[in-house]
């Protein structure tokens, strides 16, 4: 039997900077990741995708990372650091490795979220959900129809739309208001680092105030703006509200006639295999930045929103990795219970 003091479960960004801090704590502790290697869950998104923060901000506690600090770097680039952080500070991660249920546990899993409806397209359609996109040779010919109006959506759909027709359904949150660069992300990006660090959080009233409405909807349009999708040629619709004979209907009644559609619409967390009574209603965990009260020796990192708009990003995780390492350390002795982090990645 092998008794260790703190399991991670998930080898992301977030797990690795727990990792960090536990390592400095000193203590057995162990990483379990479902993927086969450190850093597959960049690896794995769409062969395009380049982060939307400048390398000057992408690091995690520790390690600088390798790149010019305004560029923007790819997810392989993103993917290959993590494993090389790893390395670096000797962090024990056991990959291949997918818990299914423990009774002192923690964790999120990202479930992809679509419409009740997407099961009623025609067959001949392809759909795919952001999550298993990863280039257009992966579509049938003729017009695509992409859902959901975030980044993901905007950067997808202006991908696609250089080789066919592509329509973008939903209602955009909002966008920057200057273009996203190297040039700009010396000055803007320090203040939207500031704001989402130290302004927007639970510990401010302001905070408070917008942070759930800001985080239950799709972020703001980073890098690909309306300016650039209709550079793009990409045309821009309302939201799709059913399906009707095989094909996407929107709310104005119009039917789409496309080959391909591409949901862009997000994911939701789901614990099933938490065998505690440390959920809400809605299903979310109890927690003080991402403590759990009730359950000494349980604790979250990486969450959305957890303590700061920036929580599940990377500039903001490593701050409460460190934090709930620092506190777990002052909690009462779960008196030989198992005590368990948790890490969501959240790879935009």
């Amino acid at each position: 039997m092998e008794r260790l003091e703190t399991i991670v479960v998930g080898g992301g960004q977030a797990g690795l900077a727990t990792g960090y801090w536990l390592a400095k704590r000193g203590g057995s502790f162990l990483i379990l990741d479902a993927s086969e290697r450190v850093g597959d869950a960049w690896r794995t998104r769409w062969d395009s995708l380049r982060l939307f923060t400048p390398a000057r901000y992408d690091a995690l506690p520790g390690m600088r990372f390798p790149a010019p600090n305004w560029t923007f770097p790819t997810k392989a680039e993103m993917a290959d650091y993590l494993e090389a952080y790893a390395a670096r500070f000797g962090l024990p991660v056991r990959t291949g490795v997918r818990v299914n249920r423990m009774i002192v546990a923690s964790g999120a899993h990202r479930i992809p979220r679509t419409p009740p409806f997407a099961f009623e397209l025609d067959p001949d359609v392809v759909q795919l959900h952001s999550s298993d996109y990863r280039r257009p040779a992966q579509l049938r010919d003729g017009p695509a129809l992409v859902v959901g109006v975030g980044n993901s959506g905007a950067e997808i759909a202006v991908e696609l739309a250089r080789e066919r027709h592509t329509i973008l359904a939903g209602t955009e949150s909002g966008h920057l208001p200057f273009r996203h660069g190297p040039t700009t992300a010396r000055t803007a990006f320090r203040v939207v680092r500031f704001v989402g660090t130290h302004v927007i959080t639970r510990s401010t009233p302001i905070g408070r105030a917008i942070g759930r409405k800001m985080t239950s909807r799709a972020d703001p349009l980073i890098r690909t703006r309306p300016k650039e999708l209709a550079a793009a040629g990409v045309e821009r619709v309302g939201r799709v509200a059913c399906v009707r004979g095989g094909m996407p209907v929107l709310e104005d009644d119009r039917v789409l006639e496309v080959s391909n559609v591409i949901w862009c619409t997000g994911y939701h967390h789901h614990f099933p295999w938490i065998d505690l009574p440390v959920f809400d209603e809605h299903g979310a965990p109890r927690h003080r930045r991402g403590l759990v009260a009730s359950e000494p020796g349980l604790a979250f990192v990486g969450l959305v929103f957890q303590q700061r708009l920036s929580s599940d990003v990377l500039p903001g995780v490593g701050r409460d990795a460190r934090y709930v390492v620092h506190h777990l350390d002052a909690a009462p002795d779960p008196a030989d219970r198992l005590g368990a982090w948790t890490s969501t990645t959240s790879p935009t």
